[in-house]
């Protein structure tokens, strides 16, 4: 049995856990003050605390480690991610994904699916963001299918920059095998997202970032993501990606039902400040308040808060309450992987049990069950 506070109504709560999965849930003890909440759930991921899933030669062995660091912050599920690289580079990565979950039943829990960011997305300098130019190539379900055939069909998201020609064929062709599609890294016009969306897609992949830094006031691709409701778009609230303002009026936009949080964590996440060379990026310094930009340049070089910190930063920067955070980052990203992050009897015991009060800038993790049972 594990215990904490409901976030949305406050109530104690004690519930039960049997093979694996919610049992029941009942009035817990009064004076209760630790908050409960369902595992959450990040569908973007690169890394963290020294664990690179795209420095080359990925091995099983560092997507097990992954999988634990990110467990004790409080993740229980999440989409090992793979940006845009060499065919032969994403299929031996996505291998070594599938042979990770081959072997132990709780990584494989943790990971439903992977999300492949890349690399059919724009090449042009601002949207490409940190991914290699010469990388960077037009959709093909054939090698899509290739990707699948290395990992045993593990693939569950892809994100695209729609400007390609042949993009709503694909988005299509991805969407009839089951695979969600994602809006990101893009310089499209809003026809081309217009169709995109058409076809299928259905996500924006951390709206607001991966775009050019100067864009005409109207139309840009952002108001159009924003503005179709069949699109729903991931933020990252680390404090650095988006302005304060930004994300309020984003979230105010898309409404909470359309928004999700996710880390784009990078490997150098959870690692002391300092000065770091990494195969992507190059020369980079991680500084004391979590951003991870590249040495001597305003540019960001990636993520490094775990979702835990974003959760209790996006509460004071979007002005939301803990719930709704916590609502961002467990059942809304849940709806992409199956129906996670939900606590409710007959789910999976995936639960957090945490520390927060207003004002705190990160969840305090006391007790982290996966399948019901408190893991190393």
């Amino acid at each position: 049995m594990i215990t904490g506070r409901d976030p949305a109504s406050g109530r104690s709560l004690a519930v039960t856990v049997a093979d694996g999965r919610v049992a029941a849930i009942e009035d817990g003890p009064a004076g209760e003050t630790a908050w409960l909440s369902a595992g959450l759930v990040d569908l973007q991921v690169n890394g963290f605390a020294g664990h690179d899933l795209n420095g080359g030669g990925l091995v099983p062995e560092t997507v097990a480690r992954l999988a634990a660091v990110l467990r004790r912050d409080g993740v229980t599920t999440f989409l090992p991610t793979l940006i845009t690289a060499s065919e032969a580079s994403i299929t031996a990565a996505l291998a070594a994904i599938a042979a990770a979950r081959a072997v132990d039943p709780l990584v494989a829990h943790a990971i439903p699916a992977v999300h492949v960011e890349g690399p059919h997305i724009s090449p042009e300098d601002g949207p490409r963001g940190a991914h290699p130019r010469d990388q960077v190539r037009p959709p093909d379900l054939a090698e899509f299918d290739r990707w699948q055939a290395a990992c045993d069909g593990l693939v569950g998201l892809v994100t695209l920059s729609p400007h390609h020609d042949g993009a709503p064929d694909y988005i299509r062709g991805l969407v009839a095998r089951g695979v969600h599609v994602s809006i990101g890294h893009t310089d499209a016009s809003p026809a081309q997202i217009a169709a995109a969306v058409a076809a299928g897609a259905a996500l924006s992949t951390h709206l607001g970032n991966g775009i050019a830094a100067t864009l005409p006031r109207h139309p840009n691709p952002i108001w159009s993501q924003l503005a179709e409701d069949r699109l729903t778009a991931s933020f990252i609230a680390d404090g650095h990606h988006l302005p304060a303002e930004v994300l309020k009026a984003m979230l105010r936009a898309k409404g909470l039902d359309r928004a999700v949080l996710v880390s784009d964590a990078a490997a150098l996440g959870g690692l002391a400040p300092g000065l770091y060379d990494q195969p992507i990026g190059g020369r980079v310094e991680l500084t004391v308040d979590g951003r991870l930009g590249l040495a001597g340049t305003p540019f960001l070089a990636g993520a490094a808060r775990p979702l835990k910190q974003d959760v209790a930063l996006a509460i004071d920067m979007a002005s939301i309450s803990l719930a709704d955070a916590l609502r961002l980052a467990t059942v809304n990203t849940g709806r992409f992987v199956g129906g996670r992050g939900v606590l409710a009897v007959g789910a999976p015991a995936d639960l957090v049990r945490f520390r927060w009060a207003p004002g705190d800038r990160d969840l305090g993790i006391d007790t982290v069950l996966a399948l019901g049972e408190e893991r190393a």
